[in-house]
């Protein structure tokens, strides 16, 4: 029988994309699984064959002969000073045209590429949480329990509340990753539904909501006063739009 976990976490242990916490469960569930030893045994396998096959040709002589003739044959054509200063000006004229447009545009374009990142490693993330005991590392309803369980195991205090009597109980917390570091996860109930709520450090104050779906998971991300907020559930856009409200408070 297939294991879910074979195919999302195998490769990263692999390849040691694993934080600590991560890598020791998945190390604990090897323990018990034989369908993940299996596909463990033939990634390893596999890279071990791919490393032995040399797999590469050597050019041949006259290829490199051929090429040193060519480069030989090929002489700069002579430029006229005039023509040159002409030339050397339409160039320094593109060039700082597309410095310019680069300067407006590679921020907004390394921003939405980081959203979607964020994006895409938050549902996977939250997918990972449901599986079974996998959703909360201290499991309580209660903020004063949750808060003081992340002490010592990050290098942030991550802000915790419960707010079941606005709809959206508490449930618990975990350690999880997102882009490259450990990072707080808070899981919050919504009707018959859960919602993860990733925090960790911010270079920015605040920031403005950004939103989405994928993989038929709705997700939210913000930041404010020093923390990145980032929301993913099966819940409605609302949902999340309200919890957002209710953690900026």
């Amino acid at each position: 029988m297939a294991c879910d976990q074979s195919r999302t976490l195998t490769h990263a242990y692999l390849d040691g994309e694993l934080d600590p916490v991560r890598a020791a469960e998945f190390e604990r569930h090897l323990e018990q699984c034989s369908a993940c030893i299996s596909e463990l045994d033939i990634q390893e396998s596999l890279r071990s064959s791919l490393k032995q096959a040399q797999l590469y040709e050597k050019a041949p002589a006259s290829l490199r002969k051929k090429v040193l003739t060519n480069v030989h044959r090929s002489e700069p054509t002579p430029i006229r000073p005039a023509r040159y200063f002409g030339t050397w000006l339409a160039a320094a004229a593109a060039i700082l045209l597309l410095a310019c447009a680069s300067w407006f545009t590679i921020p907004r374009l390394h921003n939405v590429g980081d959203q979607s990142v964020i994006a895409a490693q938050i549902v996977d993330a939250h997918l990972r949480s449901l599986q079974p005991g996998h959703l909360v590392d201290v499991i309580s309803t209660d903020q004063h329990t949750v808060k003081p369980w992340f002490d010592g195991k990050l290098d942030f205090a991550p802000p915790v509340s419960d707010f079941a009597a606005e709809g959206f109980p508490l449930q618990g917390g975990r350690l999880d990753v997102v882009h490259g570091r450990t990072v707080a996860a808070l899981a919050y109930g919504r009707r018959k539904h859960l919602i993860s709520v990733f925090i960790w450090p911010a270079p920015q104050l605040d920031s403005a909501t950004h939103s989405g779906a994928q993989q038929g998971y709705n997700w939210l991300t913000w930041q404010e006063n020093g923390m990145q907020f980032s929301a993913v559930s099966d819940v409605s856009p609302s949902d999340l739009t309200e919890l957002h409200t209710l953690l900026s408070r």
